[in-house]
């Protein structure tokens, strides 16, 4: 293996393991919201035990996330400076604002929905996740708008060596990002309703006291899969309708091909698992007493990462041997002077980093889940301070 394709396998496997990190926060954000809309509507107080539950699940994984997506800072600068020399001022520009504007947000307003409980009111409070929802989904649409052009350079012309930026808002309605950007938010819910699927299906599979809280997890995670991997399967078929007019060898390798047909057929399978069985038993109310069921649904949790991993390979690979389409090749976007031993000694100190954050983030996830609802820490009411003792008066 070259070094070439010893750089591109790198971000290959370190793109893999940080977008399990960014599609389930995509996910579970917006789910979190709802729950605690609930209770501020209702006032029922298993809505705000699920909130702080989920909730907690939710902050571990962006707490982690957050460091991989460092690496991936690191590894533009390290490999593909050639990148950043020739297409630095269209594609920096989003995620400079990604950065600079949508991340610092969702990160100050989280830190207030963390620390606020039983601190701030409970309407502002509210409010704070809601913005977090917003501003993840800013993030996202930015990072979406830089890898769109990739796929389809809009907006810019070469001038020289580089290319500048011409047609701002040209970025903002390019023919590659219209329909990826709603088809991400699809696999974002998608990942987050499975995993509080599968999370509540084992739980009640182990009869756990919780049965109540359990249920009311199920039901909401299945109501938003039918909403995800509609959203997920609708807008993926939606791109096929302008792909072939902007990348006509999209689909010609047999690489994309075959992750595109298992995109397609896990999509699918799922998709239709949830249409004609699961939302069937939910509404004759048998799902939470379906044990046979809880099984299955604990070993399809996975199933939305592996779709949205195969997705991303997709259209990344797809549009190889171009890194910006039609302007800019992989070989020539490389770091000068970059040798095999410089990308092997990197590959595998930020593949061990980021392997280690994914496992401790699964571990953490998993005692939570196994801990239940009763052991949360997320907004615990503080121990009262003891009063002090009167003075010995004499």
């Amino acid at each position: 293996m070259d070094v070439l394709d010893l750089a591109r396998l790198q971000f290959a496997v370190t793109g893999s393991l940080h977008f399990l990190f960014v599609v389930l926060t995509l996910g579970m954000a917006p789910l979190v919201a709802i729950m605690q809309t609930r209770h501020a509507i209702s006032g029922k107080p298993v809505f705000e035990r699920m909130t702080r539950f989920w909730g907690q699940i939710y902050v571990i994984n962006y707490a982690l996330g957050v460091f991989t997506g460092l690496v991936m800072e690191f590894q533009f600068g390290l490999s593909w400076g050639g990148l950043t020399h020739f297409a630095g001022d269209v594609f920096g520009a989003p995620l400079a604002i990604e950065s600079l504007v949508a991340f610092f947000l969702e990160s100050t307003f989280l830190g207030l929905w963390i620390f606020g409980w039983n601190r701030l009111p409970k309407r502002l409070h509210l409010a704070c996740i809601w913005l977090v929802t917003l501003t993840a989904y800013a993030s996202a649409f930015w990072i979406m708008v830089a890898n769109s052009f990739l796929q389809h350079p809009a907006g810019s012309v070469r001038r020289g060596d580089h290319l500048v930026l011409t047609d701002f808002s040209a970025l903002l309605t390019n023919p590659s990002l219209l329909m990826a950007f709603p088809h991400v938010i699809g696999a974002g819910l998608f990942a987050g309703s499975f995993v509080i699927i599968g999370a509540s299906a084992y739980q009640l599979f182990r009869r756990t006291p919780e049965q109540e809280f359990f249920r009311r997890s199920l039901r909401t995670g299945v109501v938003w899969a039918f909403v995800g991997t509609n959203l997920a399967v609708g807008f993926g078929y939606a791109q096929f309708a302008f792909v072939g007019d902007i990348q006509p060898d999209k689909f010609k390798g047999a690489l994309p091909g075959a992750a595109l047909g298992n995109m397609i057929l896990i999509g699918q399978l799922v998709h239709t698992i949830v249409m004609f069985v699961l939302l069937p038993l939910l509404f004759r109310n048998l799902l939470a007493r379906a044990r046979w069921m809880h099984p299955v649904l604990m070993l399809m949790t996975p199933l939305p990462f592996v779709a949205a991993i195969l997705g991303w390979l997709t259209r990344e690979v797809g549009r190889q041997p171009w890194l910006v389409y039609g302007r800019l090749t992989v070989a020539d976007a490389m770091s000068p002077g970059l040798t095999k031993e410089m990308v092997t000694l990197s590959f595998a100190a930020f593949a061990g980093v980021l392997g280690l954050l994914a496992l401790a983030d699964y571990l953490l996830i998993a005692r939570v889940v196994r801990r239940g609802p009763t052991q949360v820490d997320l907004g615990a009411a503080e121990p009262a301070e003891p009063s002090p003792e009167p003075a010995l008066v004499l």
